[in-house]
């Protein structure tokens, strides 16, 4: 749902273009850490954190396994300072997913536009995150692993092209790039090969926990040390990314009120949408070119089934996230009237496990728009059929860009009004970033 042919993309912003591929060469320059690692085929990552972990591939023997893993409590290490450093280029792992030389994988990745499903991409990151994780915590001395390493948080993704093409090998690289008492912040790239050359397509960032076997309590992973200034820049920069966390939640407008200067974004769209031929606050009137929020939005449900587990014997984060994105760009596609290409993934938030079981329903919602881009928030929660309780799982942000100038959404209500001034702050904190990226040096 993502990659374009060359020929369709001409009728896109070339601004917006030029923005992208800027990203990748103003990146941060980053230290090789490629000499003497083999390649792992992308079918092979999640064999190893099976083996890693100890979970079985039959659903009759998983709950077995997790049972074993109860005895490996006595590996935990006690304090940070009992465990060893590792250097950024212990975790360094690099991943192929052939899709050139191994025709018989493609069709899993294709989607109906002859293009790569992003959603499948979003899958193979999350599996190469953890695996990344245990690398740089997971001892010689034994191979079963203590820890449950997972997702907290896909801090960003930002694409630095608009082409996956469906025929042409992908490498994903990355390493730990950041590292606190019982988190780690992990850097991955993608690259595409084509006429030969690897060409940087996406670079993410996502924050994993590590907790003890039975996925109760937080543990303490191994510490992180900069090798050299480049290591040190960042490493800086992970801690800076920390803050930046948190100065955002700080400031949600679930904790604060609005800014004064979005107040007045709120009123002054209130008194846009107000009938002048009456007297009364409840008489609305739709602006031209304009859409109702309450109009702008798609909802699925999905029954988590054991196919879709991870080796937690959880629904496999990587699998929300596939499902999160194919109803946002569904909903990004209907409300713009064209096909959207996705152009930024930030702040998921995995709040709590999806069991086994669950029912687990999808709400994407159109919250903010701004000439031809589309900002999408989908909500996930699970419903307890026993209890009749709705318990949020996750929440997905998606930018996208649709080929046309999209309508304006407009709110009604006041959850509807801080809806989309959350949805601005994203998109803001989008461009701001795509900004950086085109006015940055080349790295080197």
């Amino acid at each position: 749902m993502l990659a374009l042919r060359l020929c369709i993309v001409k009728k896109t912003t070339s601004v917006l273009a030029r923005a992208l591929t800027s990203q990748s060469n103003g990146s941060q320059s980053l230290p090789d850490m490629s000499e003497g690692h083999l390649p792992i085929h992308v079918n092979n990552v999640r064999s190893r954190l099976r083996a890693i972990v100890g979970a079985s591939t039959n659903w009759r023997d998983h709950v077995q396994a997790m049972q074993e893993r109860k005895a490996l409590h006595t590996l935990l290490a006690q304090k940070q300072e009992d465990l060893p450093p590792k250097k950024m280029k212990d975790s360094y792992i690099e991943v192929i997913l052939p899709l050139g030389s191994q025709p018989e994988i493609r069709e899993k990745y294709l989607n109906v536009h002859d293009s790569v499903r992003f959603g499948r991409i979003l899958e193979d990151l999350d599996s190469l995150g953890v695996l990344i994780c245990y690398t740089h915590t997971n001892p010689e001395s034994h191979q079963r692993s203590p820890l449950s390493i997972v997702t907290a948080l896909v801090d960003k993704i930002n694409l630095c092209k608009k082409v996956i093409y469906p025929d042409c090998d992908i490498r994903f690289t990355g390493n730990v790039s950041w590292v606190g008492k019982t988190s780690m912040e992990v850097k991955m790239h993608m690259l595409q090969e084509y006429d030969g050359v690897y060409s940087p397509v996406l670079d993410a960032t996502f924050v994993m926990v590590a907790r003890d076997p039975e996925n109760k309590r937080p543990a303490f992973v191994n510490p992180l040390i900069p090798d050299g200034p480049k290591e040190e820049e960042v490493f800086k920069q992970g801690a800076l990314n920390k803050i930046k966390r948190t100065d955002f939640n700080t400031t949600s407008l679930l904790k604060m009120a609005p800014t004064a200067e979005e107040r007045n974004i709120v009123h002054n769209m209130f008194l846009n949408t107000l009938d002048t031929r009456t007297v009364s606050f409840r008489s609305r009137v739709l602006p031209p070119n304009s859409v109702w929020m309450e109009d702008a939005k798609l909802k699925g449900l999905q029954i988590c089934h054991p196919q879709e587990r991870n080796v937690f014997n959880r629904i496999f984060g990587g699998f929300l996230m596939r499902k999160a994105f194919e109803l946002g760009w569904a909903t990004a596609c209907s409300y713009g009237g064209s096909r959207p290409f996705i152009v930024s993934v930030d702040d998921i938030m995995f709040q709590r496990p999806v069991e086994i079981g669950s029912l687990l329903l999808l709400s994407a919602q159109v919250c903010y728009t701004e000439k031809n881009y589309i900002q999408i928030r989908v909500h996930s929660e699970v419903y307890d059929t026993d209890t009749k309780e709705h318990k949020t799982t996750n929440i997905f942000h998606f930018t996208f860009m649709s080929e046309n100038e999209v309508p304006q959404i407009v709110p009604k209500t006041y959850g509807e009004s801080m809806l989309y001034l959350d949805g601005k702050r994203h998109f803001s904190a989008t461009m701001k970033e795509t900004r950086e990226a085109m006015n940055a040096p080349a790295a080197a």
